[in-house]
């Protein structure tokens, strides 16, 4: 039961159900994503929303928070903040608050797995055996990981919990990003390009910002050598995926590992007929541990918020 005393927030799309409890049991949960005229509805409402919960990619509209005259808080569930004007929220003095530093190990460990994965053959090795195919052929020679030359493009907390775990299997790291980044015993490189002609894999750990859109385009691939991989943790929005399912079909690289992609959950039909791409379903913080500290996290960052305490991921 709810009282007039409990603070409103607005859902914009379904979390853990075990979030939603919690978020039911301390607020007035208005659920955007249930609304069947959800202009209507902001109207009626959203003059009572004080605080907006969204996923990471998700976000929400201007033209949403436009209508939320007396919202004060975003807090996000992840860390993907491209989804929300940004300068729109600083300009209204919004706080906008993240699941900082929960995801990054388990991103950082799917970087690697995907890594391992697609270089190794794993998933065609498994059908390899349940085909029965092993009985009367040998299987294809795969590509070695170790000692190999990965070049990390974003080096953030994600990209560099890639480089420490990277460094478990003798590699030799390489990154890019706005500035050289003090204290860190990697290899610099100036720009994406440069680094992708060194890189051996080039993992994609950067900000889904308007900046990065299509970064990663035919110039890139043409720049990779051709036994190269690409592994995409970040967002979807950063890889001209039409340039890259020209540059697997034609062998410019040697494959690609995708655990996101531009139109989620939308995914080109033509990797499907790629045995030189490995994908997955955005899962790179889907964990039960790393799922409950998420959400805890947004809980933390809301209480912070109308305690008028400190906001623990606060980003602005």
């Amino acid at each position: 039961m709810h009282t007039d005393t409990q603070p409103t927030i607005l859902l914009i799309a379904p979390v853990m159900d075990a979030l939603q409890a919690a978020l039911d049991a301390r607020y007035r949960v208005f659920r955007l994503y249930e609304q069947s005229d959800i202009p209507a509805f902001l109207v009626r409402h959203g003059a009572d929303v004080q605080a907006v919960v969204t996923r990471g990619d998700v976000g929400v509209t201007r033209e949403t928070l436009e209508q939320l005259p007396q919202v004060g808080m975003i807090a996000v569930f992840g860390v993907g903040t491209d989804a929300i004007d940004l300068n729109y929220t600083r300009e209204r003095h919004i706080s906008v608050g993240i699941t900082a530093g929960v995801l990054t190990d388990d991103v950082a460990d799917l970087a690697l797995g995907l890594m391992l994965s697609a270089s190794r053959r794993l998933c065609q090795g498994d059908r390899f055996v349940r085909e029965g195919r092993w009985e009367t052929t040998p299987p294809p020679l795969a590509t070695k990981v170790s000692g190999k030359r990965i070049g990390i493009f974003g080096m953030g907390n994600i990209g560099q919990a890639i480089a420490r775990r990277a460094k478990g299997f003798d590699m030799t790291i390489l990154y890019t990003d706005r500035q050289r980044k003090d204290g860190l015993d990697y290899q610099w490189c100036a720009d994406l390009h440069t680094l992708a002609a060194q890189s051996d894999f080039l993992v994609i750990a950067a900000s889904g910002s308007a900046e990065n859109r299509g970064i990663i385009d035919a110039s890139v691939f043409n720049a990779m050598p051709e036994r190269a991989w690409l592994i995409n943790i970040a967002r979807g929005s950063l890889v001209d995926e039409a340039a890259l399912i020209k540059a697997l079909q034609n062998h410019v690289i040697a494959g690609a590992a995708l655990d996101v992609f531009e139109n989620e959950p939308h995914v080109p039909t033509a990797f499907f007929a790629l045995e030189n791409v490995l994908l997955q379903p955005h899962v790179a913080s889907a964990t039960v541990e790393t799922r409950q500290g998420m959400s805890q996290s947004v809980l933390d960052n809301l209480a912070g918020y109308f305690s008028h305490q400190d906001i623990p991921g606060l980003i602005q």
